[in-house]
């Protein structure tokens, strides 16, 4: 393997982990679909509020992994961040109304109502998390694009990927991509109640509500989840071969599973954990499933991030023009750049440790109705 071989490999792992987090913080978005379910004021209160506390790493994720992108695969950001548009443009949306919900729900002056700012947030946790998995989804069922690098030098278009009219939105028409979508909704939701399970101090009816709402939202993700992953070994998905032509490979997916076997094991592990977390919160009276299941959630999604990306294999398929096709090889960046960048990587460690730090302080305890009544900052 050459060095730039090996670097590209490394970012790609970096990206994978920063997806898996980013998959895991989608909580917030899950949590923020439940303030409604039967909730009462002061309940919603609390859920709001511990909330608050996170959704700002959410966001910081999500741009990390934008940006993660454009410095070490700039074709893969032009062609989907760039050509698929509307459907990148409608994530950004929610997640800025988002943004302005937490900002305005409990400010003083506010003309519009402390509801109209929740029904963002509703939209927030519902158009997020399955606009973001159907994103996630076309990285192995495809998308409708032809990159031509010799339009670089047409002077009056010079844009190198072109995509369906439609931008992306037709990404939410395939039903795999929206399978997808819809699992990792449910997974946000039941993330979520386990979150809240482990971070509210609410009462014994709130507790109650939640491990329902854990396993009830746990089975159709288990479902959901599991009916993807056979439709995902038994498809058809796109390899480069010897000289970069690439071709169809039937059961693609479950090939590199197993010719990577170190991955499958991991998967495998990671779906465990998530089992497990779920198990915690529905059955006992542990509070730590949020962990179980986060930890398995991130296992679980590297190991798919590998298998889409490594082994010469498509990462982002084109279903219209197949030589167009995106791999690691003819997407990523210079070896200066991935080389410059890779010293720049080495301080992630040290924003992780912050971040971990940052949420032990906030998640101290917990958060009751007290913590509301008396706090100075309230969402």
């Amino acid at each position: 393997m050459t060095e730039l071989q090996m670097l590209q490999a490394y970012w790609w792992l970096l990206i994978s982990v920063l997806g898996a987090v980013l998959v895991f913080m989608l909580f917030v978005q899950g949590g923020q679909s439940m303030l409604y379910c039967r909730m009462g004021h002061d309940e919603r209160q609390l859920m709001v509020n511990s909330l608050g506390r996170k959704w700002e790493l959410t966001f910081t994720t999500l741009v990390v992994f934008g940006g993660a992108f454009f410095a070490s695969f700039p074709l893969f950001y032009s062609t989907s961040f760039g050509g698929a548009y509307w459907l990148w443009m409608s994530i950004l949306i929610s997640f800025v109304v988002q943004a302005v919900s937490y900002e305005y729900r409990r400010k003083h002056g506010n003309l519009y109502g402390t509801r109209t700012y929740d029904v963002f947030l509703l939209i927030n946790g519902f158009f997020g998390c399955v606009l973001l998995g159907v994103a996630v989804g076309t990285m192995f069922f495809g998308g409708d694009f032809e990159v031509s690098r010799a339009n670089l030098l047409d002077a009056a278009s010079p844009v190198i990927s072109r995509w369906a009219p439609t931008r992306g939105l037709e990404a939410i028409a395939c039903w795999q991509c929206l399978l997808l979508g819809v699992a990792v909704y449910f997974l946000a939701r039941t993330q979520a109640a386990l979150y809240f399970i482990n971070n509210i101090r609410g009462g014994d009816g709130f507790e109650k509500h939640m491990r329902r709402k854990v396993l009830v939202n746990g089975l159709i993700f288990a479902v959901l989840f599991v009916a993807w992953i056979i439709i995902l070994f038994l498809a058809t998905g796109k390899q480069a071969a010897d000289g970069g032509t690439v071709v169809d490979v039937s059961n693609l997916y479950l090939h590199n599973f197993l010719e990577m076997w170190g991955w499958l094991v991991a998967f495998l592990f990671g779906v465990v954990l998530v089992l497990c977390g779920i198990a915690a919160g529905a059955f006992t009276h542990s509070r730590a499933g949020i962990w179980m299941s986060g930890i398995g959630t991130v296992l679980v999604v590297i190991s798919l991030f590998a298998v889409a990306g490594y082994n010469n294999t498509c990462y982002l398929p084109s279903n219209t023009h197949p030589q167009s096709s995106l791999t690691l090889a003819n997407s990523s960046s210079s070896l200066y750049t991935l080389k410059t960048m890779s010293w720049v990587s080495l301080f992630i460690p040290v924003v992780i440790l912050y971040i971990a730090y940052v949420w032990r302080k906030m998640n101290h305890g917990g958060i009751s109705p007290k913590d509301i009544e008396e706090g100075t900052h309230r969402y």
